[in-house]
C-alpha cells in the first residue's frame, strides 16, 4: 500500500505534470471508485483547471479552479500513471482524467477511491489524522509527549493514522530496525533514549524514502527511473530469511495486529 513517501513522490510529479492544466475529458469505468454519480462528477470536474495538488497522510488532494477537491486514497494495490494513450499500462483503469492528448490513469482502485468534495468537506474527512511526521512543528518533544500518553505495541502505534499520519507497514518496519527496537515491544517498556532513536529514525527513513521515490515498483510515467528505487534500500521489510546487512543474522517475519512485520532478532532488542 502506498505510504507517505509514495504519495509525496506522486505529489511532486503531479505538480510538475498536471498543475495548471485543464481536465478536457473524463472516463469513469467503475462508479464505486467515486462518491457521486458519473454525471455529477463530470459536470463538476470536466473543464476545470487543477490549481494545486497537496498531500495529507496517505491522501492526495487535487484542488480545482471551482473550489472543489478530488480526494484520492489509493489503498491496497492502487497506483497512478501519467502519459499518452500509447503509454497506457495494460491494466484495468477505474478512472481517467484527460489533459488533451495526455491522461492521468487511476489503477487498482478496488478498495481506493477518488471522491469529490468541497474544501470544507475534504478537511472534515481528514480531520481524524494525526500530525505530519516531517513537518517542522512535529518536534522531538511533541513526539515524546504523544508517546507518553500511548500504550500497546510500538508497531501498532506507528500504524495508527490518528497518532501520526502517513506511516504504514513498510516504513514502520524500517523505522524500528533503524532505531534498533523490536516492533512488538510495548511502549511502556521503551526507554526515553530509545524513543529519541525512534523519532530520529522516523525522520531519516521517511526523508530518504522520498528522496528515492518510495518502494512501490510501478513507474509514474514512461522514463520514470525514480519511483520504487527505495525498495532496494529496505533493510528488513519483505526480507524474511535474508541476512541482515548490519550483523548477518537471519531476518524474521512475525504477525503483529494482523500485519506482517520483519525484524533482525540480533540488532533489535
Amino acid at each position: 500500500m502506498p505510504e507517505l513517501p509514495e504519495m509525496e513522490n506522486y505529489k511532486i510529479f503531479l505538480n510538475q505534470k498536471v498543475v495548471g492544466k485543464t481536465i478536457t475529458a473524463i472516463q469513469v469505468n467503475r462508479e464505486k471508485s467515486i462518491n457521486v454519480t458519473i454525471e455529477v462528477f463530470k459536470r463538476m470536474v470536466q473543464n476545470q483547471t487543477i490549481v494545486a495538488v497537496n498531500r495529507r497522510g496517505k491522501h492526495l488532494l487535487f484542488h480545482l479552479q471551482n473550489g472543489q477537491v478530488l480526494l484520492l486514497h489509493l489503498m491496497l494495490g492502487g497506483w497512478i500513471f501519467y502519459g499518452t494513450e500509447a503509454d497506457k499500462p495494460k491494466r484495468t483503469i477505474q478512472v481517467q482524467l484527460s489533459f488533451d492528448d495526455h491522461h492521468l490513469y487511476f489503477i487498482g482502485l478496488r478498495l481506493g477511491y477518488l471522491h469529490l468534495h468541497t474544501h470544507t468537506e475534504a478537511e472534515q474527512k481528514l480531520s481524524h489524522l494525526g500530525p505530519e511526521p516531517l513537518e517542522s512543528g512535529f518536534t522531538q518533544q511533541v513526539f515524546l509527549n504523544k508517546m507518553a500518553a500511548k500504550h500497546g505495541r510500538l508497531k501498532t502505534t506507528l500504524l495508527d493514522q490518528g497518532f501520526i499520519a502517513g506511516i504504514g507497514n513498510c516504513y514502520s518496519t524500517e523505522i524500528c530496525f533503524k532505531a534498533g527496537v523490536l516492533p512488538a515491544k510495548d511502549i511502556d517498556d521503551i526507554e526515553r533514549t530509545e524513543l529519541i532513536q525512534i523519532y530520529n529514525a522516523m525522520k531519516a527513513i521517511l526523508q530518504d524514502a522520498i528522496k528515492h521515490g518510495g518502494y512501490l515498483e510501478n513507474p509514474f510515467f514512461n522514463g520514470d527511473t525514480l519511483t520504487g528505487s527505495y525498495s532496494e534500500l529496505c533493510q528488513v521489510y519483505d526480507r524474511e530469511g535474508g541476512t541482515c546487512h548490519r550483523c548477518g543474522a537471519v531476518i524474521v517475519k512475525e504477525m503483529i495486529s494482523s500485519r506482517k512485520t520483519f525484524y533482525c532478532p540480533n540488532c533489535q532488542k
